[in-house]
């Protein structure tokens, strides 16, 4: 690991205390949704979705585990047409705000999905698993798999200080809320090095992921959910 690279952190992030504030919690994610547009996020996912969603038949659906605001299945939607959006996320308020975004929207806990196996076509995930320490977050893949009927899309944040430091810097002109700023540089410090996240992707499912950097500092992890084995 290169020096450009720290040893992976817990850290505190104050929007995953269920004690915040829903106004609070609401003006952040509008921040973490402004910067995954700038800094790369979402335009990271819906690569890979223009590339999964065809292979998924005339009129796919899709799931968006820790949806937040919404924001990439309505964005999927508006690409792909025929779309059926299932946004699911711990944070009641948040899926109310973003009520019109999406299909159908569903409140619950992440590692344990309601949802019967091999029942969503396409399962993405996106900035959601560096917030679970290991055996969670080969908790959380595992039910993403599962789930799936063709292809799981895993999005996340590639650890590095510069990382770290760009996020810091580019928080000001944004005008991030002081909250925003102090858990996107604690979230970077969570991420994952590409050769992490393959490791947990074959340990929990046994398969194989296509890992790709991305621009910003992301890294996307793609699979099949038709394994030997399902």
């Amino acid at each position: 690991m290169g020096w450009l690279t720290p040893a992976r952190r817990r850290g505190v992030e104050i929007l995953d205390d269920p004690a915040t504030p829903g106004p609070l919690r609401e003006r952040s994610q509008r921040d973490v949704v402004r910067s995954n547009t700038v800094l790369g996020g979402t335009r990271a996912v819906l690569r890979e979705l223009r590339a999964a969603l065809p292979l998924a038949g005339p009129a796919p659906t899709l799931l968006d585990v820790g949806t937040g605001l919404a924001d990439i299945p309505a964005r999927a939607s508006r690409r792909a047409g025929a779309l059926t959006t299932v946004g699911y996320d711990v944070a009641e308020p948040l899926l109310a705000a973003a009520r019109g975004r999406m299909t159908y929207a569903v409140c619950g806990d992440a590692l344990a999905l309601p949802f019967a196996t091999a029942s969503v076509d396409v399962v993405i995930c996106s900035q959601l698993l560096h917030h679970f320490v290991r055996d969670d977050a080969v908790r959380l893949v595992r039910e993403l798999h599962r789930v799936a009927r063709h292809a799981v899309i895993v999005s996340d944040l590639r650890r590095s200080w510069l990382a770290a430091a760009g996020f810091w810097l580019a928080s000001f002109p944004l005008r991030f809320h002081a909250v925003t700023r102090h858990d996107g540089v604690v979230s970077v410090l969570r991420g994952f090095t590409a050769g992490e996240l393959a490791a947990l992707v074959r340990d929990a499912t046994g398969a194989t992921p296509r890992v790709r950097r991305r621009l910003g500092y992301r890294l996307t992890a793609v699979w099949s959910a038709r394994v030997a084995g399902r």
